[in-house]
């Protein structure tokens, strides 16, 4: 019986962990809405719907991953010892919550005073004003992204070694890849997937 739901959490754990893919989406959409330039209110509107309907996917998904991930520690060794052993473990863990945290600024103070703005805005395009107050929220939200995508990618290196550790060098270097991907993402919002 512990065998199957085992197993069970732990799909679910990794096809959260899947559909934590948010990071990386919202990067690309914000570039892409960088490539419009001046572009009529109802685009800025459509854009932030999207990305303001990301938070509450995004908590439940995180929420999900965390207590799945806490059940597959105690499942496994009846207890949540091994969390306090594994610095792999422990270093996922507190990750999600930095991430969450990171996300909770993103949900609780950026996008309300993007969405005010543009609740102000009643032309067919964004006042100077307004805009220049939107775009610097919208830079904050986007370094925001970029170290989420970071931290995400950071918490699946360490998840893939839970349980069968790689070297610490290769470790190292799949982070410093996660960070130039981040980077990458970031600036270019990568229009070819990898490349």
């Amino acid at each position: 019986m512990i065998d199957w739901l085992y197993g069970a959490v732990k799909a679910l754990h990794v096809i959260t962990a899947v559909f934590m893919a948010a990071p990386l989406y919202n990067l690309i959409v914000v570039n892409e809405r960088a490539r419009f330039g001046k572009a009529p209110i109802y685009v800025d509107r459509y854009f932030e719907r999207i990305i303001r309907g990301n938070s509450t996917r995004c908590y439940v998904f995180q929420l999900t991953a965390l207590v799945s991930g806490l059940l597959l520690v105690a499942l496994s060794a009846l207890s949540l010892s091994p969390l306090l052993e594994n610095w792999r473990l422990l270093g996922k863990s507190l990750l999600l919550l930095v991430l969450l945290g990171l996300l909770t600024v993103v949900h609780i103070n950026i996008q309300p005073r993007i969405d005010k703005l543009l609740s102000q805005v009643t032309e067919d395009s964004i006042p100077p004003e307004i805009a220049k107050q939107v775009t610097a929220l919208r830079l904050r939200r986007k370094r925001l992204a970029a170290t989420c995508l970071f931290v995400l990618l950071t918490i699946l290196i360490l998840a893939v070694q839970a349980f069968a550790a790689f070297s610490t060098a290769l470790t190292v270097v799949l982070v410093v890849l996660a960070a130039l991907l981040s980077w990458r993402v970031y600036k270019v919002g990568v229009p070819y997937g990898w490349v």
